[in-house]
């Protein structure tokens, strides 16, 4: 009986699909890339060749083992045994301005990467990453306004950055197969709460309220987080339809909703 692979891992096995991922960074020859979740290192090692110095985090303490030996005569490459959850970003910079991101996402904690991701992004640490996951959870963060995909995902992904869908993978491109098809993301980060005249805490909880039932109307829902009537209806954004939803209103209209709305913001 083959040995399941631990924490639910799927290895990435397609050649072709490791090389798309190492060159969607683009000439990366003089950058500091960290690479998450790297697994056996079928794309570690396409990475190594490529760039100045490359950092790899990986949860499981055997691979990191095995990564440790196999690139032990590599002194431009660094494998930390660690949780990318509780990893200082701004520690692996060194003498680099910024860093690139490569990683094969856990499922299960692909928002919570996202969001350390995102607030790396805003202190100017990280500026580029190319992302595997789940294709749904790629479908949802990629999805424009007025997509029955787009949501707080979506809104708080594109106000942090510019968002290419590369490619989708089967489940036959791992080992062992998951269940699921796999989405390559490239983000490029450009944080947009200055541009748009909003500060990160107020707004993602103004969205978090607007998403909150997609179901009911954006009125409402704001409603349901305590705004008052008046004061929606004193910040509503002009030529903005009554009855409409979260998923509707684009990023430059809600960040006018959440000036006009100030410190009344729902906790």
């Amino acid at each position: 009986m083959a040995k399941k692979p631990k924490l639910g891992q799927n290895f990435l096995v397609d050649e072709n699909a490791c090389v798309r991922i190492a060159e969607a960074l683009g000439d990366a020859r003089e950058r500091t890339v960290v690479e998450i979740g790297p697994g056996h290192g079928a794309i570690t090692a396409l990475l190594a060749a490529r760039v100045a110095r490359l950092h790899c985090i990986e949860f499981d303490p055997a691979l990191a083992r095995e990564l440790e030996f196999r690139f032990r005569n590599d002194e431009h490459v660094t494998v930390h045994h660690a949780d990318v959850l509780t990893t200082d970003f701004a520690a692996m910079l060194g003498g680099a301005a910024s860093l690139d991101v490569v990683g094969n996402l856990p499922y299960y904690i692909t928002s919570e990467i996202l969001l350390r991701l995102f607030s790396a992004a805003r202190a100017g640490v990280v500026v580029r990453a190319v992302l595997m996951m789940q294709r749904e959870v790629a479908e949802r963060i990629a999805a424009a306004p007025g997509a029955s995909e787009y949501g707080a995902l979506s809104a708080a992904t594109q106000m942090h950055a510019r968002v290419t869908n590369l490619f989708t993978l089967p489940p036959s491109a791992f080992s062992p197969p998951p269940e699921v098809y796999s989405t390559v993301l490239r983000l490029e980060f450009a944080p947009r709460f200055a541009e748009l005249g909003v500060d990160f805490e107020g707004f993602n909880r103004l969205l978090r309220a607007s998403f909150a039932q997609k179901r009911k109307t954006l009125a409402n829902n704001l409603r349901a987080a305590g705004y008052s009537a008046g004061q929606i209806a004193a910040a509503w954004p002009q030529g903005l339809a009554s009855r409409v939803r979260a998923e509707a209103v684009q990023l430059e209209s809600m960040a006018t909703l959440y000036r006009g709305l100030g410190e009344g913001a729902a906790s």
